[in-house]
Formats: structure tokens, sequence, C-alpha cells
């Protein structure tokens, strides 16, 4: 479980610099963005790495690792968003949003730890490529909440979901990153 938490805390480290170098670049420009945009974004990165696995080739120069990221990043994010609403235009500065990032990126290791206790690592023998399956159901679970509302009768709500497609993508990058 040690290496794990080091190597968690490395991928995330990765995920926060881009995360910090975009605010620089655009604020927090994404505040304006509704959680179902963020969903979809999600999907987009998702859906791209199943067909680049699928196909075995990309015709634009750029590989799953940066859509992984993508996918932890937009999940804070959407996470973000899913507390404080959207707004109509940057409304938090880039040192809030940064603490935001780290609140919820905190919140969403708390979980990894406490299922990877549970499952006994049991994400250490899957293959990266049931990462982007479990990915991509939880974007289909979380585009159906969406439609209603964000209620649900007996499941966990659309946090939840964004929660486990971080944890699923962090655990892409330590594969990617330090092998099988």
């Amino acid at each position: 479980m040690a290496d794990t938490v080091s190597q968690f805390e490395h991928v995330i480290s990765v995920c926060r610099a881009l995360y910090t170098d975009k605010l620089k670049d655009y604020g927090a420009s994404w505040r304006i963005m509704r959680p179902e945009s963020i969903t979809d974004q999600i999907f987009i990165k998702a859906n791209r790495i199943r067909s680049i696995e699928i196909k075995g080739e990309t015709k634009v120069n750029e590989g799953i690792r940066g859509e992984y990221i993508a996918i932890v990043n937009y999940g804070i994010i959407g996470l973000i968003q899913l507390s404080l609403g959207y707004a109509g235009s940057v409304d938090i500065t880039n040192v809030e949003a940064t603490e935001l990032y780290d609140k919820y990126m905190k919140e969403t290791q708390e979980l990894m730890l406490a299922k990877n206790h549970d499952y006994d690592e049991a994400w250490r023998i899957m293959r990266t490529s049931s990462y982007t399956d479990i990915i991509l159901t939880k974007l289909y679970r979380t585009k159906q909440i969406e439609e209603h509302n964000g209620s649900t009768l007996v499941s966990e709500g659309i946090d939840s979901n964004y929660k486990d497609m971080i944890n699923y993508a962090v655990f892409a990058l330590i594969k990617l990153e330090y092998g099988e």
C-alpha cells in the first residue's frame, strides 16, 4: 500500500502541475461550464482512449497519457462545479481554484485508499483497457443521473462517479508510469 500512496501522489502531482499551468494561461474559465458539459468533456477523452486502444494507432500526435490526465483534471473540475454551481463568468481566483483542486483531490484519494483496502489492490491485476471501459460505464451512468436532475433511487450520485473516474484514470497513469 505504501507504493500505491507514493505512486498516486506522484501521478496527481503531474496532473496538478498541468492544472495550475492551465490556470496561468486561461484562469478558471471552466467556471462557466455546466456539469453536463464537463461530463461530456470527460466522455470525449475516455472515448478517444478507447478508440486508440482498439485501433492501435493515432492520427493526432497525442497519446492516451494526456487524455487520462485530462480525465483526472476534468473530474476535479466537475466536483468543484457540483459544489459551487456554474457561474456566468470567472468568479474565483487561481489560488482559490487550486485550493479547491487540492480539497477534492484529497477526498478522492481518501476514497481510493478506503476502496483499495477493501478490494486489496485488485486494480493492479486489471488491464488498462478495463479502466477505460469502467470510466465509460460511469460516464453513461452519470449522464443518466444528469437526465434525472441528479436524483437516484439506490445509486451513488454524480460526485461519487466523478471520484471513481478520477481514481481509475490515476490507476491507468500509475501503470503507464511504473509499468504493469
